[in-house]
């Protein structure tokens, strides 16, 4: 029900043993609500979360050589590190033994 003043949603309260349909904006009261009956349905949505095989990498490609095993590409991802009006670092791990550095170009 809304409030036939000021169309808000009216909300069921007891003034001296009565029920009552009260709007909490301008005041208003309705009369007493006699044989009312208040439900209230709650949905619980249930979400999947599909996970994927460890190990199993997302992250783009680069040629960049490993300081630790000399392989030649890398997975990148970028982080902002420090303030915004400063570049971004870009973050990098070896494909072949997972060794993770930073460049900061």
């Amino acid at each position: 029900m809304f409030c036939p003043k000021c169309g808000s949603i009216l909300i069921p309260k007891k003034v001296d043993s009565k029920k009552v349909m009260a709007c909490s904006s301008c005041g208003y009261s309705s009369k007493d609500v006699k044989n009312a009956t208040i439900t209230e349905d709650v949905y619980k949505q249930e979400s999947k979360i599909e996970v994927a095989k460890k190990g199993a990498e997302i992250l783009p490609k680069i040629d960049a050589e490993c300081q630790n095993c000399k392989h030649d590409r890398a997975y990148y991802w970028t982080v902002q590190t420090r303030a915004a009006d400063e570049a971004e670092t870009k973050f990098l791990r070896c494909e072949k033994c997972g060794h993770t550095w930073r460049d900061y170009d």
